[in-house]
């Protein structure tokens, strides 16, 4: 039996440590330090949970249709339909009310299946895997 998938977006040192607890649970972690190298190996890999820092972006470079960091990454995911990925968020209670902003721009097409305020620790991931 192959371990299942779990991709650790890692963009800030207050994503919490889950390296053990991804093991203890069965899954294979694959770490990035950014959206962009997790965007290139979803055309590699199909993850079962995808972790990551929500970061809302109040002042950007980008066009103004960007909410935060994982906007990329959530295109990139419409371009596989048949594919959920179980989505877990870590916010900081600053940010936390501009999640939805997100899912309510993306519609259909996204929807965090947990969101967790920091600071997190692995106990409370454990029982969302």
């Amino acid at each position: 039996m192959s371990k299942r998938l779990a991709f650790s977006v890692i963009e800030s040192p207050t994503h919490p440590k889950l390296s053990d607890l991804y093991d203890e649970m069965g899954y294979e972690e694959l770490q990035f330090k950014s959206v962009r190298k997790a965007m290139s190996a979803l055309k590699k890999h199909k993850p079962d949970v995808i972790a990551a820092e929500f970061f809302y972006a109040f002042g950007t470079n980008y066009s103004s249709n960007h909410i935060c960091n994982l906007d990329s990454l959530l295109i990139t995911l419409q371009r596989y339909p048949d594919y959920q990925p179980k989505i877990i968020l870590f916010v900081s209670k600053r940010e936390y009310e501009f999640v939805s902003k997100l899912e309510a721009y993306y519609g259909g097409y996204f929807h965090a299946d947990y969101v967790l305020v920091q600071p997190v620790c692995a106990e409370q991931v454990r029982p969302l895997l």
